[in-house]
């Protein structure tokens, strides 16, 4: 089912949350709606759902405007970060609710439990209780029993929210092979920014109820199209045209004839460190060393007085040897140039 968000506003208050949002979400695509607190994502995906009316606008579905439809007659599963779960059913009733609520079939509601449960890799526990359960698989059963139903649109706010960062990762790589088994629209908020490179088909950047980009993964880090995408999403170092570092390096300038208010922004990844001169590179000390495991961070003080995040690998530092107080040589290999005020 494809989602049409066309022109959509919605103030509490003085508060602008949703500021004239356009977007499009084609069918059985995984979206993640990414941003800071207050950036709208979370009102976005519950007017999506019908549980919040918006000020202006249109929401619709599959061609059909459903801006004033009801939560019933959108037919969407929605999860939530707190699982929401009834703690006196088992877990075969949790996901069976919703179709006993609908007078299904008894025989087709057993049926759907059971694929269900195999479905979330939970076969054997449906006579459990939720607080039999660990949180991963909690939130397991709470996507089961939004999928029960067999909603045209699955929205989740934040999903992982509550859990702790081992169970997070698991249940990322989990939810994308999910996805390409049931194949439904899904929309997920989080402002995770590794969350959503990792799980979704497309990233929506949302910041002060706007989009600020819509694109892949990898569009919206290597291909960043404002300023707020780029400090956002990823590690980066935010330095003044006057740094010394990228006279004659080719910086590519966004507004040509305003360098006085831009910056310069450069991922750690993109800085080149050598230990001899070489054209186009400054010089710098190392003025600190921090080992990551597979990556070591070092931090570079320039002779401007500018430090410099650089992200090394481990077989590239063993080869360079650096120590702390030693002058190498850095030159950016990718930066980009923004205005000031952008930020």
């Amino acid at each position: 089912m494809s989602i049409t968000i066309q022109n959509v506003s919605k103030h509490f208050g003085s508060f602008h949350a949703i500021d004239d949002v356009s977007l499009e979400i084609k069918t059985g695509s995984l979206v993640a709606l990414l941003g800071p607190s207050g950036s709208g994502k979370s009102t976005l995906l519950r007017m999506i759902a019908g549980l919040e009316p918006p000020d202006s606008g249109h929401i619709y579905l599959i061609g059909e405007d459903a801006t004033w439809q009801s939560v019933q007659e959108r037919h969407i599963g929605f999860v939530f970060q707190h699982y929401a779960l009834f703690k006196h059913m088992t877990i075969r009733k949790n996901i069976a609710f919703a179709m006993e609520i609908r007078k299904a079939p008894q025989n087709t509601i057993s049926k759907r439990v059971d694929e269900l449960l195999e479905l979330v890799q939970l076969t054997g526990l449906g006579d459990r209780y939720p607080s039999q359960l660990s949180g991963g698989q909690r939130q397991r059963i709470a996507l089961a029993r939004a999928l029960a139903v067999q909603p045209k649109v699955l929205l989740l706010d934040e999903p992982f929210g509550a859990l702790d960062a081992k169970v997070r990762k698991e249940l990322r790589s989990w939810l994308h092979k999910l996805h390409k088994e049931v194949n439904i629209t899904t929309v997920f908020v989080t402002h995770d920014q590794e969350e959503a490179m990792e799980v979704a088909d497309e990233i929506v950047v949302m910041n002060k109820g706007r989009v600020e980009q819509v694109g892949t993964p990898a569009e919206i880090y290597d291909k960043p199209a404002t300023a707020f995408v780029m400090s956002f999403i990823g590690p980066v170092n935010v330095l003044p045209q006057s740094a010394g570092l990228f006279a004659n390096n080719g910086t590519t300038a966004k507004n040509e004839g305003a360098a006085h208010s831009e910056l310069v922004f450069l991922r750690p990844h993109d800085v080149e460190i050598q230990v001899k001169p070489g054209s186009g590179f400054a010089t710098a000390k190392v003025s600190r060393i921090i080992h990551l495991g597979r990556e070591i961070q070092t931090e570079l003080l320039l002779d401007s007085g500018q430090t410099v995040t650089a992200f090394v690998s481990r077989d590239r530092f063993d080869f360079l040897q650096l120590q702390r107080e030693q002058q190498v040589y850095v030159k950016p290999k990718n930066a980009m140039v923004f205005p000031a005020y952008s930020i």
